[in-house]
């Protein structure tokens, strides 16, 4: 078990039943998908409901993880589904929209928004759970818009017109805080 990578390694100890292996592992993984969580639940309470969730499918299913598939990208996976699960329970409402209404965006100089890390964070914090959802997908978790399509089971034209809206939202909200300070 010397020559495995660690993370290997801590999950071969979690398949032997090794209580300090699942510590590991979560210790590992838990800031990160606790970020995830929070980004997509927009609330800290909720965000730890769905991790313990997710956490719980994961040791649960340690043995379904095949050999050569990435231990990161599985837990990540369960941990988006399980926000998606959250956010339909919500009955989070994605607008469906034609596929002519989508256009892809001119060029935009960003380089008149002097934007900051807090001031960003807030404004995406305050965007319909819809927008959010699919924001978070595209930009921090890397889904291409097909792929949030499938995930969400709206269209892909759909998600673009979220996502332009989203960007264009929080473009707004940021600009009129700036404005307020």
């Amino acid at each position: 078990m010397e020559n495995l990578p660690v993370t290997d390694q801590i999950v071969a100890r979690c398949r032997m039943g090794d209580a300090r292996a699942f510590h590991d592992l979560y210790h590992a993984y838990s800031r990160a998908m606790y970020n995830i969580c929070l980004r997509m639940t927009g609330h800290q309470a909720d965000a730890e409901d769905v991790l313990q969730e997710a956490f719980v499918q994961i040791f649960k299913n340690l043995d379904n993880l095949a050999s050569d598939s990435s231990l990161t990208a599985w837990v990540k996976r369960i941990v988006v589904n399980h926000c998606l699960s959250y956010l339909r329970k919500k009955k989070v409402h994605f607008e469906e929209v034609e596929d002519q209404e989508w256009k892809q965006e001119d060029g935009v100089d960003e380089s008149e928004h002097t934007l900051t890390v807090a001031a960003v964070k807030d404004a995406i914090g305050q965007l319909p759970a819809g927008y959010r959802t699919v924001l978070n997908l595209y930009i921090f978790e890397d889904y291409s818009h097909r792929e949030i399509a499938g995930l969400l089971g709206i269209t892909e034209s759909t998600v673009k017109t979220q996502y332009m809206r989203a960007k264009e939202k929080v473009r707004q909200i940021v600009k009129l805080k700036s404005k307020t300070i």
